[in-house]
């Protein structure tokens, strides 16, 4: 078997952080005779540096033409004053616009190894938190209009929040059927009391309610979700919502496993490559000094044996090499604990490799 992959390895943390999944992979290739094709491409503040512009033609072209795209960080304090169009985040949505990723899965799932290191008390995390939030991707205000202009009043800008119908109808499709292989439990976060845009997500919900009888549907406002996540986050099994709002919501969440650098996200589409990558930052203070935890980065690697390459088998092996290194006491600095030890980004990702390799 042969799978292609685009490797961006983006600024900060990231190539370190995409290096251990790449150990990975190697692992991965040689105990199931897997072949990968890995080009590596530019995407950022590195392609800015680079080439001029975050995401270069060759790299979109490179990723339309691979099975999946693995990607590190992209963005950093260097590249603040770049005009919009030419800033590192750029490069990342129009990847994902050209692509056409218009879902973001992120499972938020505290390890029973790193319960203690919760921001949640014990008595509210119960039995231990897994959630899915499916956000919408590449509509919504990141995507839409923007102007600014100066007025007799001052200066003003705006945003516009739209959506079309089949934007609401793809994602709710993804979000339901994603909700059936899991719990069964679907709640859609919006604003309805106040926005017309989710006025029409919630129309539109309610006919996949409809759709989807087996499936128990519940409505939250966004800022009563946000409470919730913290107050009784075991109400929720898959959360659906709009893209700014599951921006938001999806870094909260991350919180309840004790430190972004644990958790992946899964991009995917209708057809074409799904982007994998970790949910937390650059971090450029720490890029180099050995301190970043690329767990999220191997567990995106995880999802991208489950949904792009469908080989359920090896998903679960990286995830049990994840668990078998954190029940030996291992750990990075960011969920460090008393009595455990600690190890860099390089020794984490040789340890993880080696134990996949065992299962």
């Amino acid at each position: 078997m042969n799978k292609k992959i685009a490797i961006i390895p983006g600024d900060g943390v990231g190539p370190e952080v995409t290096n251990q999944g790449m150990k990975v992979l190697q692992s991965i290739s040689k105990k199931h005779n897997i072949k990968f094709e890995c080009e590596e491409l530019l995407l950022g503040g590195i392609a800015i540096d680079k080439t001029g512009h975050p995401l270069p033609e060759e790299t979109t072209k490179m990723c339309k033409n691979s099975d999946a795209v693995l990607l590190g960080t992209v963005g950093g304090p260097k590249w603040d004053m770049q005009p919009s169009k030419l800033r590192p985040e750029s490069g990342l949505l129009g990847l994902r616009k050209e692509l056409d990723v218009y879902a973001n899965l992120r499972p938020i799932k505290l390890l029973p190894e790193l319960k203690s290191i919760s921001c949640l008390k014990e008595d509210i995390l119960g039995k231990g938190i897994d959630l899915m939030i499916v956000r919408e991707l590449t509509g919504g205000a990141y995507f839409s209009k923007k102007r600014r202009e100066c007025t007799e009043k001052g200066k003003k800008a705006w945003d516009i929040i739209a959506y079309y119908d089949y934007e609401i109808k793809r994602i709710l499709k993804k979000a339901y059927e994603t909700a059936k292989k899991r719990r069964s439990r679907l709640t859609m976060i919006d604003k309805a009391n106040v926005l017309e845009s989710s006025k029409l997500w919630r129309e539109i919900t309610e006919e996949f309610a409809q759709k989807y009888p087996e499936v128990q549907t519940n409505y939250m406002y966004v800022d009563n979700g946000a409470m919730q996540l913290i107050k009784a986050p075991q109400q929720f099994d898959v959360i659906v919502t709009e893209n700014m709002f599951g921006d938001i919501l999806s870094d909260e969440a991350s919180m309840l496993t004790g430190s972004l650098g644990m958790l992946p996200s899964a991009s995917l589409g209708e057809a074409g490559p799904g982007i994998y990558e970790p949910v937390h930052g650059s971090a450029p203070d720490i890029a180099g000094h050995d301190k970043a935890n690329p767990i999220g980065t191997i567990l995106s690697i995880a999802m991208m044996f489950r949904y792009s390459f469908n080989m359920e088998k090896v998903a679960a092996e990286i995830e049990e090499g994840v668990s078998r290194a954190l029940a030996y006491g291992y750990r990075t600095f960011d969920i460090m604990e008393k009595s455990m030890t600690l190890v860099g980004t390089e020794e984490v990702g040789d340890i993880i490799a080696e134990e996949i390799a065992k299962i």
